[in-house]
């Protein structure tokens, strides 16, 4: 029972990300020009701690704190759902990522950065952390 309620809010909370990453916050296929990419590892994070005074706070805290955040909740559920080991639980996380960053600018719908898998992929990791700490301890 604990296994398919955690599933469904799993399910929802996926279709949430797909929301955010594709529709929310002013995303529209209309409004990009062109591609806009960063290849550059932790390019973005330095720029957002460099100009730290130079931008919002809330923007501030929504993409670096948030991008990592996002991903806790993927790093709780996937393990505790499918019993997958932690080095192919970071591949697989990388791989979907990688693959949602393209797709995100293939379909105009924001840009390709790095940055965000790095911190995407720290909140996964960080979740799968916490899984296997409060694990241990229930066992």
């Amino acid at each position: 029972m604990m296994k398919k309620l955690i599933g469904l809010i799993t399910f929802i909370y996926l279709m949430l990300l797909f929301y955010w990453m594709f529709i929310g916050f002013g995303r529209s296929a209309g409004h990009w020009s062109g591609y806009r990419y960063n290849l550059v590892p932790f390019r973005t994070i330095r720029l957002y701690f460099d100009h730290a005074d130079s931008f919002n706070a809330v923007y501030w805290l929504v993409n670096i704190v948030g991008n990592v955040a996002v991903f806790v909740p993927f790093g709780l559920a996937i393990p505790y759902l499918y019993r997958i080991r932690f080095i192919r639980f970071t591949l697989l996380c990388i791989v979907a990522l990688v693959t949602l960053e393209l797709l995100q600018l293939l379909l105009h719908r924001g840009s390709f950065d790095i940055d965000d898998v790095l911190l995407n992929t720290v909140g996964a990791l960080l979740g799968a952390v916490i899984y296997r700490l409060i694990r241990k301890r229930v066992t």
